[in-house]
């Protein structure tokens, strides 16, 4: 989603913080760059496993809350007990989450946009950030 031109990669940025990154630090980075959906940690240790068996869930836990308290990752809760990531730097948008099959999918809406900016000039704020989540399930056909 997006244009990342100007967005450094998850291992650029961790440097740029002075992160050291060990080679399996490097691997996580590596997967959670690499992946198109929104993995939580047992889904991370599974592709990152693919590539260095050596890593543990442990490490991934590890590694997940280190780039999130350095914000270069993102938690997303989506209520299912499951918390996911996903880079901080991506352009913004909001999730719908199929509550019957857990998919995510991403949208942005400019008429939402614009209205929440509205509603928070109307209580006297400038918006600074927002997320915002919807869930559902799908309608049925015919």
């Amino acid at each position: 989603m997006g244009h990342d031109g100007d967005s450094q990669s998850i291992i650029a940025r961790c440097e740029a913080k002075g992160l050291r990154l060990t080679e399996q630090r490097r691997v996580i980075a590596r997967v959670l760059e690499e992946s198109p959906d929104h993995p939580d940690a047992e889904v991370l240790y599974a592709r990152a496993c693919a590539i260095d068996p050596r890593i543990s869930l442990a490490t991934i836990y590890r590694t997940v809350k280190l780039f999130e308290e350095r914000g270069i990752l993102e938690r997303l809760d989506f209520g299912d007990g499951r918390a996911r990531f996903e880079d901080s730097t991506r352009e913004h948008h909001d999730h719908l989450i199929d509550i019957s099959t857990g998919k995510v999918i991403e949208f942005v809406d400019p008429e939402i946009e614009a209205l929440q900016e509205k509603i928070a000039r109307k209580l006297g704020y400038r918006l600074t950030g927002h997320k915002m989540e919807l869930y559902g399930v799908p309608l049925r056909k015919g």
